[in-house]
């Protein structure tokens, strides 16, 4: 079920809300696109389901601030942990905004509220920050603890989110949501792949 709980909300989500129109973006074409790889996380998740077909149907290919937009996902797992990536590509005309409207997005079904605000965390490693927090979303009556990064550029806007059937109410506070930032980096790594 935390699967799906997950899909739900991160498919809600995505950044890019249809109507309105702007002409501006970069029109060399996209830099990156997005991948759905087998394996995330050097191995670590394994992919169980391609919801690319779900996340193209929930996503208009040209809406206020985005233009020629391809939405792809996948749902992995690894032992009870459930993640979910999702991705989109194609012209981004203000990267901010998308990461501002994918996060807002992940609270607009009334089941989930924000339970840590999101902040910037840069990798370890280096390299161009995400935005991660934790959400709450309430299912049955139970309180299932939603971690989530998201990133945005020129070309793509990445969500990755992840939730634990073995820790479903964890403590929101007590997720390392620098660890969790490392980890999204990798993945973004794994999944952004340069166009041509």
């Amino acid at each position: 079920m935390t699967g799906m709980v997950v899909v739900g909300t991160v498919v809600s989500a995505l950044g890019i809300r249809g109507g309105g129109s702007s002409s501006g973006g970069s029109d060399g074409g996209p830099k990156y696109r997005i991948t759905v790889p087998q394996t995330l996380a050097g191995g670590e998740y394994k992919l169980a389901k391609d919801i690319s077909q779900q996340a193209r149907s929930a996503v208009p290919s040209d809406g206020a601030g985005a233009h020629n937009i391809k939405a792809v996902g996948g749902q992995y797992s690894s032992g009870t942990k459930s993640l979910v990536m999702l991705g989109l590509y194609g012209v981004i005309d203000d990267p901010e905004t998308a990461v501002d409207h994918t996060i807002r997005g992940m609270t607009r079904d009334g089941k989930t509220e924000v339970a840590v605000t999101e902040k910037e965390f840069t990798p370890s490693g280096g390299g161009d920050a995400l935005t991660c927090g934790v959400d709450e979303r309430t299912e049955m009556g139970q309180k299932v603890t939603l971690t989530f990064c998201v990133w945005a550029d020129s070309s793509t806007s990445g969500n990755v989110a992840e939730t634990d059937a073995s820790e479903l109410s964890k403590d929101p506070y007590s997720v390392d949501l620098q660890e969790f930032a490392d980890k999204a980096d990798k993945i973004r790594s794994e999944v952004r792949k340069p166009v041509g």
